[in-house]
């Protein structure tokens, strides 16, 4: 799906211009005149980036910002203003925009930005794609597995993974096994690197043995 770079800004003259700039290069554009506007329509899977006025009548643009923070959390915000000053720079850049640009950049810094942005979404895209299929292999584990997945990822022996659960080394071993097939993992490294992905363990502290 070709990524959409959204305009959001009340100067009809200002957004017409930037989105046949855009459009000149190639890019699919979508504007809005408010900010009220591009939440209606917003579609929180569909790739692209945001190219965000600051000062707009209503909702402004860090209140947009900030609403995009719950809705589409992965669309990077590149803020667009002719009366930026620092303090709304560094609360922009606190809330996760990628770029905050005056009106007057050069068409070759605003491409920039938005080349920025779009790799910055494509990153976050696959982050979050392998984190979700991460979460379903563990999910997918039987409720002895993950008992064992527990202790095994927080460096438990086998003869100590035994005694907690109450079995034996031989089926600590299969449940082990059965664990790294659905995991599809070939080590113990890689089976705690999807913990400590996926919020289960802290991976400066995982300690895995055995």
């Amino acid at each position: 799906m070709k990524p959409v770079i959204h305009i959001v800004d009340d100067d009809k003259s200002y957004r017409t211009a930037t989105a046949r700039l855009l459009s000149a290069h190639g890019l699919r554009v979508e504007v809005y005149e408010s900010g009220d506007q591009f939440l209606a329509g917003l579609s929180a899977c569909e790739p692209g980036c945001v190219l965000l006025d600051l000062q707009m009548p209503g909702q402004s643009g860090l209140h947009i910002q900030r609403r995009l923070c719950e809705l589409a959390p992965h669309l990077p915000v590149v803020f667009l203003t002719g009366e930026g000053d620092i303090k709304a720079s560094v609360e922009a850049m606190k809330t996760g925009a990628k770029d905050f640009l005056e009106k007057g950049s050069t068409a070759a810094t605003l491409m920039e930005a938005i080349d920025r942005a779009l790799v910055q979404y494509e990153r976050q895209r696959v982050g979050h794609d392998r984190l979700q299929a991460q979460q379903a292999l563990v999910a997918g584990l039987s409720p002895r597995e993950a008992e064992v997945f527990q202790l095994v990822i927080r460096g438990r022996l086998n003869k100590q993974i035994a005694y907690a659960l109450s079995i034996s080394e031989r089926t600590v071993k299969v449940h082990r096994h059965q664990v790294m097939e659905k995991l599809g993992v070939r080590s113990l490294a890689e089976a705690v690197s999807i913990a400590a992905n996926i919020g289960l363990i802290d991976q400066d502290t995982a300690s895995p043995v055995g």
